[in-house]
């Protein structure tokens, strides 16, 4: 519980930085909200992957998708 207690804290510290141009911003939000809210995680790794410039980025983004999706089974791989 004091996991989770301290992910919703800095969800809210995070958010206040609205670097909505940063795929690391959305990266960490995905990363923030998994196993509290992983629709929202899922959406967040998403938004991250759109914006990440480098294939490496993108890989390891595809990469967390996946495992989300797969472990949250509510979304199709």
């Amino acid at each position: 519980m004091a996991q989770v207690r301290g992910k919703q804290t800095a969800i809210i510290e995070a958010e206040k930085l609205n670097l909505t141009d940063n795929h690391f911003y959305f990266s960490l939000l995905g990363y923030l909200h998994t196993d509290i809210d992983n629709a929202k995680a899922i959406s967040y790794f998403e938004m991250a992957q759109q914006k990440a410039k480098t294939d490496n980025d993108k890989l390891l983004l595809n990469k967390k998708l996946n495992d989300l999706k797969k472990k949250n089974n509510s979304y199709p791989c």
